[in-house]
């Protein structure tokens, strides 16, 4: 399972980069945080709520494209 979660986030990484929103990120990292909670068993709408909020919050950091406002 663990190599699961490595490939998982590896490719949920990857495709972040390409959402120009906070809203796109938000829903990006829902849904990566929500399959990486289920692929964990763990509870999947804290895992949606987390990963949201951590996509949200991307905007901004070094190294990821900056995000536009529309």
């Amino acid at each position: 399972m663990r190599k699961y979660f490595v490939i998982l986030a590896l490719a949920t990484t990857t495709l972040s980069g390409c959402m120009a929103t906070p809203t796109e990120r938000g829903l990006g990292g829902a849904v990566a945080g929500a399959a990486i909670a289920d692929a964990m068993d763990e509870n999947m709408v804290a895992g949606a709520a987390l990963g949201a909020l951590a996509g949200a919050a991307s905007c901004g950091l070094p190294g990821l494209p900056p995000c536009r406002r529309y």
